[in-house]
């Protein structure tokens, strides 16, 4: 397994905190295709803070951008940035809470030239609690 922890994904988003919402990723490097990335929801993160007052649950956006930046490793091409650029057929079926780990796994459906296609499915203990196809352009941005 080849574990990318979050300084080694620093390298490859440009997300740093409060923003940066994976804390590691996980990959086989026989398989290109699918990486797992994980993140702890700590509780303190700023989108819990009103959402809501005495029942904290991560918003569903949130969870979207977290499965985006567990998609990011298998996107990497040298010098160049990965965006976000368009989230289909998302679902939502469960409630995710300060102290869940979320356990995402991202599969790379398909490329063409610099845009890149996944699907991605969030788990809570074993339970579902979202799914999207996502789409990435990469493209080379000076500083």
């Amino acid at each position: 397994m080849k574990i990318l922890d979050r300084e080694d994904i620093k390298k490859i988003i440009p997300h740093r905190e409060p923003m940066l919402l994976v804390d590691r990723c996980e990959s086989d490097p026989a398989d290109e295709m699918s990486i797992f990335g994980y993140y702890t929801v700590r509780g303190d993160e700023f989108f819990l803070q009103g959402h809501f007052p005495g029942n904290p649950i991560v918003p569903g956006v949130m969870l979207c951008e977290m499965m985006a930046q567990s998609c990011c490793p298998l996107l990497t091409e040298p010098g160049c940035t990965p965006f976000f650029t368009s989230l289909n057929n998302v679902k939502f079926r469960g409630m995710v809470k300060p102290g869940d780990t979320v356990q995402f796994h991202c599969t790379l459906t398909r490329k063409n030239g610099a845009f890149y296609f996944a699907s991605g499915k969030g788990f809570v203990n074993g339970k579902m609690c979202v799914a999207a196809d996502l789409s990435f352009m990469t493209m080379s941005v000076s500083e």
